[in-house]
């Protein structure tokens, strides 16, 4: 039966009319104050299709409309309706999609958490949802980007500079110590053979272009993963189950303005800098290998690894390390806004932020030294 022939229902403020292809709610006169009574509500036959929500003859409105709108629409989406309301103002749809998203969760099936292990993350990133929600959130943080350069005025340079300060120079003892502790493993392990062939000089060259091409980048992206990126899913995350990034979205701010856009900004300035550091750190940790156990003089050493140096390495290196601490921000917001709304929702996000970042990050080292490697680089 086609739906005009259902009929109408009508009162002065409100009118529900049957239409080809769904049914039409039509929001007349002043609003202020007014409530719907029962009499108002959607009519027994509205059980299916599509139904949008007009504005267009509302004369006036208050901060009741919201409320008073989800009395007639809340029943519908218990029962799995979900009403086009983009007829209605900017401030009135923000609450009413929240709710509209909150009352849709709560209709879809539960599913069992997956267990969170290096497999089982990696089996939860391959299912089509869990790719489809990340290229959403990329998608979006860029579209971020756009809305950022329309209304600069709106980011936060306070936050900006509280996370720099909290990837940079407080990650920088750690660093240290990491990248030195694997230049010096790098330069006994590859000395040891070298010294066989009699080229000692040469542990110069394998630990300058291993620390600058590949490890330094490797080894700043792991810190910052479990550092930077599970700091990030825990604090969005603890948002999220408190509600507070719903709350900002019905303030109109934009959380991936307000909240991730100053975490990645950060990253994008502090890694290449702290991925130098370690570079440098790496390669003078090889001194102490060469000079005490392998007779090379601290001069020979030097001149050695300025002379395996060159831009090629240098430029590759900084690049890996800032696609890698990327890779840790986009894991770190991703799963903080997509946490679960439960007691174990902020540390299922916490260590999954962690472990899909190492994911990432051994997947485009090697796709990213495949690819320079057949480029000749």
């Amino acid at each position: 039966m086609p739906l005009a022939a259902r009929g109408s229902k009508t009162d002065g403020h409100v009118q529900w009319l049957a239409a080809e292809g769904g049914w039409v709610l039509h929001l007349r006169q002043d609003w202020r104050g007014y409530a719907p009574t029962q009499a108002q509500a959607a009519p027994a036959t509205l059980t299916e299709g599509a139904l949008r929500v007009d504005a267009t003859e509302l004369s006036d409105w208050d901060a009741n409309l919201a409320p008073a709108l989800w009395s007639l629409l809340g029943p519908l989406a218990q029962r799995g309706l979900t009403p086009d309301i983009q007829g209605l103002p900017a401030a009135v749809r923000a609450p009413l999609h929240l709710a509209l998203q909150a009352q849709s969760q709560l209709l879809e099936p539960k599913r069992p958490e997956a267990e969170v292990t290096v497999l089982g993350v990696i089996r939860e990133s391959l299912r089509w949802e869990d790719l489809r929600l990340t290229l959403a959130f990329v998608g979006e943080l860029l579209l971020s980007v756009g809305r950022l350069r329309q209304k600069p005025r709106v980011f936060r340079w306070a936050d900006l500079l509280h996370q720099m300060d909290e990837m940079g120079p407080r990650s920088v003892p750690i660093v240290a110590l990491t990248t030195f502790l694997v230049g010096l493993m790098l330069a006994y392990m590859s000395g040891a053979q070298l010294d066989r062939i009699g080229a000692p000089n040469l542990i110069a060259d394998v630990v300058t272009v291993g620390m600058v091409r590949e490890l330094a980048a490797l080894m700043t992206g792991v810190i910052l993963a479990g550092r930077i990126g599970g700091a990030i899913a825990a604090e969005l995350g603890s948002m999220t189950v408190n509600e507070e990034i719903d709350a900002l979205r019905s303030l109109g701010i934009d959380p991936m303005v307000h909240l991730a856009l100053p975490r990645l900004f950060a990253m994008l300035l502090t890694a290449p800098l702290l991925i130098a550091f370690a570079m440098v750190i790496g390669v003078l940790a090889g001194i102490p290998a060469v000079t005490l156990v392998y007779g090379v003089t601290l001069s020979d050493y030097l001149n050695q690894s300025l002379l395996a140096l060159n831009w090629t390495h240098l430029w590759i290196g900084l690049f890996k390390g800032t696609t890698y601490t990327l890779l840790v921000v986009i894991a770190g917001c991703r799963e903080g806004f997509y946490a679960q709304r439960n007691a174990q929702a902020i540390g299922l996000a916490t260590t999954r932020a962690v472990v899909k970042a190492l994911v990432w990050m051994v997947v485009a080292a090697c796709a990213s030294t495949v690819v320079f490697q057949s480029l000749g680089l």
